[in-house]
């Protein structure tokens, strides 16, 4: 009789209290209720039950969490010196914590002290590096503080599987630079970590456009990489040394490229298993240019070092980088094939005549 009581008061208890459970804690409002109304265990098992349903979705609440679950765990304040070496040794993580660290800016603040406790990059699967460069290729360096850019620094030293095409272009990309962490590859030329021996990937390719370009450069050539081998096939989601030049307009590393390797102005090999390309195509795709309004003056930089417009297309050898820009209608077609785009341009005009003339018999039809 009691319980039934009970059960029936419920929905005006959630009634009256559903205002106020979406601005305070549940289980609180829940207990609160229960206690007014009464204090038997058949409420108590009922409030369980209610509780459970409302959080079941919730987030473990930061308190709950070790140290560094806490501190890899963005909506959770962080305290320096709150992590334990037996939280790094049993984090509960399902995956290594240097990696999710690094992997993330918002949770540099983790790093420092996850070194000083113990933590090491050789506990992870693969190079914490790797992971951030994925998604991450140029990270802003400057919102660090020193101690973290130092452990960062730390983990590209000290770890061997960092020496990765994407981690080098993330270390010489141009924030990386201005946080001075490009002399991580200083130091890996000088103790011989990038022997072309010992390689999967060409620091010539690898290389930030700007780098290539400037005197570190000229030293990866005088320790033995050669543009050749540049061209070979690496593992890594960034592009290529060239096409990225190509992307950010870089006159002088697309001069490089092409004085070493005049071939490359008319079709790059396939390096990550897809078709090989033609430069001069690839730059006429809407968004493959960093800066669009450099087009016009890549299409007759490109022509001026030997790209040849009537190139077939790997992709459909049945056209011509000309003939694909008369396809999609590109106004370089006018560069490409002055010819081609002065009768496009007649054809044009011809049919616009002929959509204004009068049907035969002259009558305007109605």
């Amino acid at each position: 009789m009691f319980r039934a009581a009970f059960l029936l008061r419920l929905p005006v208890l959630a009634f009256l209290l559903g205002p106020l459970l979406s601005a305070c804690t549940p289980v609180g409002l829940l207990i609160s209720a229960t206690t007014a109304a009464t204090d038997t265990s058949v409420t108590w098992d009922v409030v369980k039950h209610l509780h459970g349903q409302l959080t079941a979705d919730d987030a473990t609440p930061c308190i709950q969490l070790n140290g560094v679950q806490r501190a890899l765990n963005a909506r959770c304040d962080y305290t320096p010196g709150s992590i334990r070496r037996a939280d790094i040794a049993r984090s509960g993580l399902q995956e290594c914590p240097l990696a999710v660290a690094t992997r993330d800016p918002r949770l540099w603040r983790a790093l420092p002290e996850l070194l000083d406790k113990g933590a090491r990059p050789e506990a992870c699967p693969g190079s914490p590096l790797l992971a951030l460069a994925a998604t991450e290729p140029c990270p802003d360096f400057a919102t660090a503080s020193p101690e973290v850019l130092g452990a960062i620094r730390t983990l590209a030293e000290s770890d061997p599987r960092a020496v990765r095409h994407d981690v080098f272009r993330m270390l010489g990309c141009p924030r990386a630079r201005s946080a001075g962490l490009d002399t991580v590859l200083v130091t890996w030329l000088d103790r011989g970590d990038l022997d072309p021996a010992k390689l999967s990937f060409s620091p010539l390719s690898a290389a930030d456009p700007e780098l290539l370009v400037s005197r570190f450069g000229r030293e990866l050539e005088v320790a033995g990489h050669k543009p050749e081998t540049a061209l070979d096939g690496y593992e890594g989601v960034l592009p290529s040394g060239y096409e990225l030049a190509l992307r950010n307009s870089h006159w002088a590393a697309i001069d490089w490229w092409l004085y070493r390797l005049p071939q490359l102005a008319n079709l790059v090999p396939s390096q990550r298993g897809g078709l090989a390309w033609v430069p001069l195509q690839r730059v006429l795709v809407a968004g493959f240019l960093q800066y669009p309004g450099s087009q016009r003056d890549m299409v007759g930089f490109l022509m001026a070092r030997g790209a040849d417009p009537a190139q077939k297309l790997p992709s459909d050898p049945q056209k011509t980088v000309a003939s694909f820009a008369a396809q999609m209608k590109s106004p370089m077609l006018a560069v490409l094939d002055p010819k081609a785009a002065r009768s496009s341009s007649g054809a044009t005009v011809a049919a616009m005549r002929g959509a204004t003339a009068l049907p035969s018999g002259g009558a305007v039809p109605r």
